[in-house]
């Protein structure tokens, strides 16, 4: 009896356990099913995921915080295959996030606090910036005018103080600004009028956005520069001293904010006036007297009324081919031009534009499929030019021949031969022929 009662004691603990077990398991399963119901969504084809938490309102079985990584499935296209990548939110927010401000960085941010020797700026999301002490100071004429909520900018000069703060400059902020602005006024050939502020046996001190800058005597306008006969240095300084006080049109060739240095010139405020008078001066259209000042083997340099040169190129001196300008212009020639582009300071001008141009004429003489004879007047790498009229000329095309040494042999320079126009266009004024084979018809 002893014995089976202690049977039934075990039995019953191994039966209480199993039961406790099942319903473990059983309530794991059915808080899984429920856990994946409303935390995992189902993903049809490519769906997204991010990092999710839910705390135990939104899974009551588990009783603790859960942090579910959901993969987010996106396409690329890479040689004809689709790829698929996936991504985290944690690498996107990674990808996204700026950098934290560094020394020598320039920040922008809103003001959230004066005090009398502080000044505190939001730089969110890395931290709060500060302006004190020394920085303080310099800057006292700008702080004077700041309010909360204005937006500065200013450079960092420490960043991470013992108190955690983001120590920053407004002044090495401007300065750093007005750098970037002498460096955009250098590519952009700015001129700025300013005054003469002193003068030294080099040449003169210029204000520019608070720094002071040099004008070498050397970048001076002629009519400015010092005429000592026996370049006295004293003598060349009393000559610029006499320029102080005035305003003087000048541009930046050289900004070195390490040195510190700038560099500016008046010739290149000449230059861009002289432009500016060539391009008020003359017109397209306009036509001009002007005398040969040089003859070169691609065009004639013409000296217009002002002393002003421009260039009428090989191509616009005549509608006839020209080979050697020289064989037509020598210096000295007085000849009548006009205007056919302004550009830069530089005109360029044409003679064969004062002329009757021989294609408009030749518009409702000619056509596509005419028989005609022509004069061979060059031959090139694509084979020859042959003029059917005065100014009118097109291409016979190697391929008609062969070969270079057949199409010598069929025809010659200065001679006339028969030839096919297969196209003609007259706006465009270009003409293109074959070759007539007289002696292979006979």
């Amino acid at each position: 009896m002893y014995i089976i009662a202690k049977l039934k004691v075990i039995f019953n603990c191994f039966f209480l356990k199993f039961c406790l077990f099942t319903n473990f398991f059983y309530l794991l399963h059915y808080s899984y099913y429920k856990l994946r119901e409303r935390v995992i969504p189902q993903v049809e084809g490519l769906g997204q995921t991010k990092w999710s938490f839910y705390t135990k309102n939104s899974a009551p079985y588990m009783g603790a915080i859960i942090m579910v990584k959901k993969i987010e499935k996106t396409e690329e296209v890479e040689d004809g295959e689709i790829k698929i990548v996936k991504k985290t939110l944690m690498s996107k927010y990674f990808n996204d996030t700026k950098n934290p401000p560094v020394v020598d960085d320039v920040v922008e941010g809103k003001v959230i606090g004066i005090e009398k020797t502080k000044v505190f700026v939001n730089l969110e999301p890395f931290g709060t910036g500060i302006i004190f002490g020394k920085e303080f100071i310099t800057a006292r004429d700008i702080i004077r005018k700041l309010n909360i909520g204005d937006v500065v900018s200013a450079k960092v000069i420490a960043s991470d103080n013992k108190d955690g703060y983001i120590e920053l400059s407004l002044k090495e902020a401007r300065q750093a600004i007005i750098w970037e602005e002498a460096e955009k006024a250098i590519r952009e050939k700015v001129v700025f009028d300013l005054q003469i502020q002193e003068a030294n046996k080099g040449g003169l001190i210029i204000s520019w956005q608070g720094i002071l800058g040099f004008l070498p005597a050397s970048q001076l306008k002629s009519e400015h520069y010092p005429k000592v006969e026996d370049g006295d240095k004293d003598k060349i300084l009393e000559e610029l001293k006499k320029m102080v006080g005035q305003k003087i049109s000048v541009s930046i060739i050289t900004a070195s904010p390490k040195e510190g240095k700038l560099i500016f010139s008046e010739k290149n405020s000449e230059r861009k006036e002289k432009i500016q008078k060539t391009n008020d001066k003359y017109k397209v259209g306009d036509e001009l007297d002007g005398t040969v000042t040089g003859v070169v083997d691609f065009g004639v340099f013409v000296k217009l009324g002002d002393g002003l040169e421009g260039l009428v190129h090989i191509s616009e001196i005549d509608w006839s081919l020209v080979e050697n300008p020289r064989a037509l212009y020598k210096e000295g020639d007085a000849v009548k031009v006009k205007v056919i582009e302004v550009k830069d300071g530089k005109v360029s001008l044409s003679i064969k534009a004062l002329k009757t141009n021989p294609w408009v004429e030749a518009e409702n003489k000619y056509k596509k499929g005419d028989e005609v004879e022509a004069v061979v007047i060059k031959f090139n790498k694509f084979g020859a030019l042959a003029s059917i009229e005065e100014g009118v000329a097109g291409l016979v095309h190697i391929s008609d021949f062969g070969s270079e040494v057949k199409m010598r042999s069929k025809i010659s320079l200065g001679k006339n031969f028969k030839f096919k126009i297969n196209a003609f266009d007259a706006k465009a004024q270009k003409m293109g022929l074959s070759f007539i084979d007289t002696e292979e018809k006979k």
